[in-house]
Parts: structure tokens; C-alpha cells; sequence
């Protein structure tokens, strides 16, 4: 094996950190390569189209005298040393390429999973950013057949917006009864969860600040 070969064949063991470059300069050297098989060819093609396997020695047993003989054995022997070298520059260029390959792809599945964790992140920080509605009155009892029965209030439940009214800006439970003929509906926690009951539900219910 030539230099060239026993230098291509070395490397394999720094294909762990080739790089795209890497591969461009395996590719030039796999160019030059050929560029002087065919050169090496075109001479025995000079040599009356001479190849790599016709005798060098007449019917006879003689050295052929219409042909350079230097120039064939040179040439044949510059071929079989290239071609060994173009055989292992494709082999670290097939290397090299599945090295990237692969990276490109342990790249792609570390950062789709670093881009889904960020979103995991994201959407728990706006979780916890988001704090739940906070409730102003608590209904302790109810009549049966009041409105806030018939509506669908029920003991417990934490009264979070009637009407207009909210924890922003309830002072007294005079605030509820200013707007219960007004009332659109009321907002309430039932079990930790936000429900929705109809209007004028709680103007019956007894309800502790």
C-alpha cells in the first residue's frame, strides 16, 4: 500500500471528529486521484493502445520494440498503486459521511428534545404564573326553594364574581345586593373547580366574607 493509502487508512480513527470539511478535502484528493489513473491510462493508450494485461514480449519471446517499455511498466505499475489509494480514500469518504450522518442526526434528536422541554417549561412556568381565581364570600347555608337554590348554589361553594363584584372590588355584602337585579351570573369555586350559576343565585344565601 502506498503512503498516500496507509495515511487515509490511519485516519479512520479520527472519523469520530471529521467535519464537513473533512469530506470536501477527501473528495478533492478522491478527484486528483483519478485525474492520474486516466493520465497513467492515456500513456499506455500512446503505447498502440497498449493496456494492463497485454504482453510485453513479442510471438517470439522478446522484448517488444514498437512500445516504450519503461513508460508501460511505469504506467501499469502508477495505476495499481492509485487505484489502492482511490480504493481507500473511498472508504474514509464512506466513513466520514456516515460519522455526519449519524451526528446530524443526534444533533436533531437533542434538540427537538431540548426544544420540547423548553416548551414543557414554558407552559408550566405560565401554569404557575396564572394565579387561580380567588373567592370573596363563602356560602355557609342555603333555603330551600330560594333562588340561590334554584339556581344551583350550593353550601360551600366560594363565590368568586357576581356580577360586577369580584375580590377587586368587594367591601361588604351591600355590594351584592346593589347589583343582584342586575346580575348576569355569578362565578364560583365548587370543589376547587370554577363553576357558573345563573343570575341573582345567592341573594337568598347567607355568605361570610
Amino acid at each position: 500500500m502506498s503512503d498516500e493509502a496507509a495515511r487515509q487508512s490511519g485516519g479512520s480513527s479520527q472519523a469520530s471528529g471529521v467535519t464537513v470539511s473533512d469530506v470536501q478535502e477527501l473528495m478533492r484528493r478522491k478527484e486528483e486521484i483519478e485525474a492520474q489513473i486516466k493520465a497513467n491510462y492515456d500513456v499506455l493508450e500512446s503505447q498502440k493502445g497498449i493496456g494492463m494485461n497485454e504482453p510485453l514480449v513479442d510471438c517470439e519471446g522478446y522484448p517488444r520494440s514498437d512500445v516504450d517499455l519503461y513508460q508501460v511498466r511505469t504506467a501499469r505499475h502508477n495505476i495499481i498503486c492509485l487505484q489502492n489509494d482511490h480504493k481507500a480514500v473511498m472508504k474514509q469518504v464512506e466513513e466520514a459521511l456516515h460519522q455526519l450522518h449519524a451526528r446530524d442526526k443526534e444533533k436533531q434528536a437533542r434538540d427537538m428534545a431540548e426544544a420540547h422541554k423548553e416548551a414543557m417549561n414554558r407552559k408550566l412556568g405560565q401554569n404557575e404564573s396564572q394565579d387561580p381565581p380567588q373567592a370573596f364570600a363563602k356560602v355557609n347555608s342555603i333555603s330551600p326553594g330560594s333562588p340561590a337554590s334554584i339556581a344551583g348554589l350550593q353550601v360551600d361553594d366560594e363565590i368568586v364574581e357576581f356580577g360586577s363584584v369580584n375580590t377587586q372590588n368587594f367591601q361588604s355584602l351591600h355590594n351584592i345586593g346593589s347589583v343582584v337585579q342586575h346580575s348576569e351570573g355569578v362565578s364560583c369555586l365548587r370543589r376547587g373547580e370554577l363553576a357558573q350559576v345563573r343570575n341573582g343565585a345567592s341573594q337568598n344565601s347567607r355568605a361570610d366574607q
